[in-house]
């Protein structure tokens, strides 16, 4: 998109932490916004954004917060942490379906966007503007069948008792997987401190383990897990959310255990 920025790079494995945080706006004393992912798909690793955030805000940076894999799964207090942009899904952990991402914003720095996009589809304020004076319809066609499902996930959301009870089931769901998969042996790719519970990272046991052939016995038995995605250790990863319950993961193990 040509905006200027400096990639914090760390490796993959790596959490991001207040040093780090407090030494790139140290070294890039001319920054406006500071972004930082909640959740990190790619190995499972959560980073502490309630640490965070006081950092960036206490720097005068506007602070954005990609909650693409945590939001409606994790308590995340936006006012109370200074978030100015948090992004999410209406999939993940809102349990509906893909198709759009929404953003909560606050008002004053979304106004703040008017006329700047290098994107027309990524032009926050002028679909803001649009659904404002609109009543809220899209610029362009709406997602109506997955705005549907976002109400009904919502209400789903809701009954479950909210984002507080979502979070404890998903939870549950890892500390059985993790359980499972270790008494199978098995070691996961994150400590224990820094893994969130959306998704979880296992090594593979041994140089010879055939990741295709557990991937396709697993699918057998009607679970479908996911490839690794880090370059330093061979993985696979799999997701603790959605419609699922502690019982999934232990027989998901109990599986695991016979292969």
């Amino acid at each position: 998109a040509g905006i200027p920025h400096v990639h914090v790079a760390l490796k993959e494995t790596e959490q991001v932490t207040p040093e780090i945080v407090k030494k790139a706006i140290a070294e890039n004393p001319d920054a406006t916004h500071f972004s930082v992912v909640h959740c990190e798909t790619t190995t499972g690793i959560l980073n502490p954004v309630a640490d965070l955030a006081p950092i960036v805000k206490g720097a005068g940076l506007t602070l954005i917060v990609d909650a693409m894999s945590s939001f409606g799964g994790i308590p995340i207090d936006i006012r109370g942490l200074g978030i100015d942009f948090l992004i999410s899904s209406a999939n993940k952990c809102i349990q509906g379906v893909p198709g759009f991402c929404f953003v909560i914003a606050r008002r004053s720095e979304l106004e703040k966007c008017k006329g700047v996009s290098r994107s027309l589809s990524l032009d926050i304020y002028d679909q803001w503007e649009t659904m404002e004076k609109g009543g809220g319809k899209w610029r362009f066609t709406s997602p109506t069948h997955v705005v549907r499902a976002f109400f009904q996930a919502l209400q789903e959301l809701k009954a479950e008792g909210g984002v507080a009870a979502r979070y404890a089931r998903y939870r549950e769901n890892h500390d059985t997987l993790v359980k499972g998969m270790r008494e199978a042996g098995f070691r996961t790719l994150l400590a224990d401190d820094i893994q969130s519970p959306i998704i979880t990272s296992f090594l593979y046991p041994s140089a010879d383990f055939d990741f295709a052939d557990f991937y396709e016995k697993l699918k057998a038995e009607g679970f479908v897990i996911y490839p690794g995605k880090i370059s330093e250790a061979d993985t696979f990863r799999i997701g603790n959310i959605g419609d699922v319950f502690p019982a999934d993961f232990r027989r998901l193990t109990d599986i695991v255990r016979t292969l």
